[in-house]
């Protein structure tokens, strides 16, 4: 059914976007850290008029909108808070032995955004496959409605045609 098919491109379509638009965000906020050159930071919010003018009577600034966080809770991270026992006045131990002075590392972090990268280049390709299909299955459907009308006025025209000679036969029949 064209119909159904439809329907589910648009769905599809619709997932894809909002997956790609979440890797994009998360993609961005890796580059904050890893990768500051290719950050793009969160355009400047433009305050409406009324909000000009209350934060300016106030003296305050307008509230902003509440972080996401993880699943939207604005929990930012998960901690596990333990309770510090003390041990009486000893000292703590020496702190093991590491492996030296701490160096930067270089491109080794592009893992995850590589990943990423894949990904919406995945999503690019399944959205580009789906539009053509899009395309090919809406063309089929035009062609074969038009071939249907054409069915029908050819259908029509042969029982015209047919119901003609009918009555031209009936005619003939009753003459005699």
């Amino acid at each position: 059914d064209r119909k159904a098919a439809h329907a589910e491109f648009k769905q599809v379509m619709a997932s894809n976007s909002a997956a790609k638009e979440v890797l994009l965000f998360a993609q961005n906020r890796l580059n904050r850290f890893y990768n500051p050159k290719l950050y793009k930071a969160a355009p400047k919010v433009e305050l409406s008029k009324e909000d000009r003018i209350a934060s300016s009577m106030s003296g305050t600034e307008p509230p902003t909108a509440a972080p996401g966080g993880i699943a939207g809770t604005g929990i930012t991270a998960l901690v596990q808070i333990r309770a510090h026992s003390q041990r009486g006045d000893a000292a703590p131990p020496p702190p093991p032995e590491t492996f030296g002075a701490y160096q930067k590392k270089g491109e080794e972090n592009n893992g995850v955004t590589a990943m990423i990268n894949m990904l919406i280049q995945d999503l690019d390709k399944e959205m580009t496959v789906a539009q053509a299909e899009e395309k090919n299955a809406q063309e089929d459907y035009e062609t074969m409605m038009k071939d249907s009308a054409e069915k029908r006025e050819a259908d029509s025209k042969s029982m015209a045609e047919k119901e003609a000679a009918k009555a031209d036969t009936e005619a003939a029949l009753q003459q005699h």
